[in-house]
């Protein structure tokens, strides 16, 4: 019987991790050493984020750099880890009837890779990553994890990227061991004790969680991943938090493990 695979959310920050040893990426590989080997990931990153709902069928998903204005050695990171076809139909089909395309051309923006080079940086676990559409409203997402649970039975890690508090406007650039802001300690605190509360309601609902949620979540690109993560949750399965943190005193760097 295959191990049950745990669902992981990354706060996977600044693309400069891919390169970086610090707390963040040392718990990452900490992660990977820790859980059983998969026998593949479903990733849902912040990054892929547009109207539909699609997964990559690629057999040699490409390392996307989907952002600018970074040193050039972070340009040239490859993550060569291959793709599945076979299990991007097997979420078409267990998604159904919710109407999911195949795609060919997206590959692995680094949401995913950023993290999984530092996870398993031998890249020889196969990698797919599945589209948040952008159109739907939070339960559909949490609706989606649901769907995509028997995954963990089949030994596939389901993994979301983004971050909990994500707010780039008020993010501290260049700067280092800046304070987090208030308002962004007081989310992350109530975020922990919704998880382990198991009030998947609220977390669904967060904009009922005040000024801090709407501060902490001015978009919900970066927080929705977490959803898929918490859908996939058994009764009373256990939380954990694996990885904590504020980066440029607005990003949160919290992981939750679920399993």
């Amino acid at each position: 019987m295959t191990d049950l695979m745990p669902a992981i959310f990354f706060g996977h920050g600044n693309p400069m991790n891919a390169l970086s040893k610090n707390a963040y990426t040392e718990g990452w590989a900490s992660i990977g050493k820790s859980i059983p080997r998969p026998k593949a990931v479903l990733a849902v990153s912040a990054h892929w984020y547009l109207p539909i709902t699609a997964v990559t069928t690629s057999l040699t998903p490409q390392t996307i750099h989907d952002f600018g204005g970074f040193p050039q050695e972070l340009y040239q990171v490859q993550y060569p880890a291959p793709g599945s076809p076979e299990l991007a139909r097997h979420v078409k089909d267990i998604l159904s009837p919710v109407q999911v395309a195949l795609d060919e051309s997206w590959g692995l923006d680094h949401g995913t890779w950023a993290v999984l080079c530092h996870v398993f940086p031998d890249a020889d676990i196969p990698v797919v990553q599945l589209s948040i559409n952008e159109t739907q409203p939070p339960r559909f997402h949490y609706e989606i994890g649901k769907r995509l649970a028997p995954l963990r039975e089949e030994g596939v890690l389901v993994m979301g990227s983004g971050n909990i508090v994500h707010n780039l406007h008020a993010y501290a650039w260049g700067r280092h061991g800046v304070n987090p802001f208030d308002w962004a300690v007081r989310f992350e605190k109530h975020a922990r004790e919704l998880l382990l509360k198991g009030d998947d309601d609220l977390l669904i609902a967060y904009e009922r969680l005040g000024q801090d949620a709407m501060l902490s979540i001015p978009t919900p690109d970066h927080y929705l991943p977490l959803l898929y993560v918490i859908g996939g949750r058994r009764k009373d399965e256990q939380v954990s938090f694996p990885i904590g943190g504020v980066d440029g005193g607005s990003v949160s760097m919290l992981a939750v493990q679920i399993g």
